[in-house]
């Protein structure tokens, strides 16, 4: 049962996201921040897609254990194009809200995304072990942690500023997607049943990007 209801959730949820990404870079007519928001639920459904296929394909065989290499490396892709997700948001922020200069603040966001890059490329982490450190899940999680921190501030200072409606819960999202992402980081290995909190931190992913879409069917359809 276990393995029907959570295989099927995740194909609902990648042929979603991608078909959403896809039709909004198809019909965005030439506005770039609806192009590039589509572009950033492609990159959402695709990188997921390396983990939660592995996964489907374990849970519907001979088991998690079994495949182990494949969903360490399924983890680690999906590491690196979450981290190029949060940089193509905080684009889609400077153009929706036509953001000139803050030289620093770009120059922070990138350090953060490459740092987060890097220590997800060290081998401290041991991707396809079974045994990989906890300790190097905290290292690498960090400065994704202080991204999103910053993510969620400018869009919650952003869209009230501007009074923009169609972003208002912006902010929400993401602050969502790291409440739940954080308690399986640190104790999903003690505790496997908190990795069930994988189920709405990915909910809060299909809100951003159900977000989107609707901003752009209402702002330019």
């Amino acid at each position: 049962m276990r393995a029907i209801a959570e295989t099927t959730f995740d194909i609902v949820y990648l042929i979603s996201v991608i078909s959403i990404g896809v039709w909004m870079i198809r019909n965005c007519r030439g506005v770039a921040q609806y192009r590039l928001f589509g572009w950033m639920a492609v990159v959402l459904g695709t990188g997921d897609a390396f983990h939660l296929v592995p996964r489907a394909l374990a849970l519907c065989t001979t088991g998690l254990d079994s495949y182990t290499a494949a969903l360490g490396l399924g983890k680690w892709i999906t590491s690196v194009t979450m981290t190029i997700f949060y940089l193509l948001l905080y684009q889609v922020w400077r153009l929706r809200y036509q953001v000139r200069g803050r030289e620093k603040l770009t120059a922070l966001v990138y350090l953060l995304a490459g740092l987060r890059i890097l220590l997800c490329m060290l081998p401290q982490n041991r991707w396809l072990s079974a045994d990989a450190p906890l300790s190097w899940g905290i290292y690498r999680n960090i400065p994704f942690a202080l991204l999103g921190l910053v993510i969620i501030l400018i869009f919650y200072r952003s869209a009230r500023q501007k009074g923009d409606e169609a972003f208002r819960w912006m902010w929400l999202t993401i602050l969502l997607s790291f409440g739940f992402y954080i308690p399986v980081v640190l104790w999903a290995d003690a505790f496997p049943l908190i990795g069930m909190l994988m189920i709405p931190k990915t909910c809060a992913y299909v809100w951003t990007v159900l977000i989107g879409c609707s901003a752009l069917r209402r702002e330019n359809i």
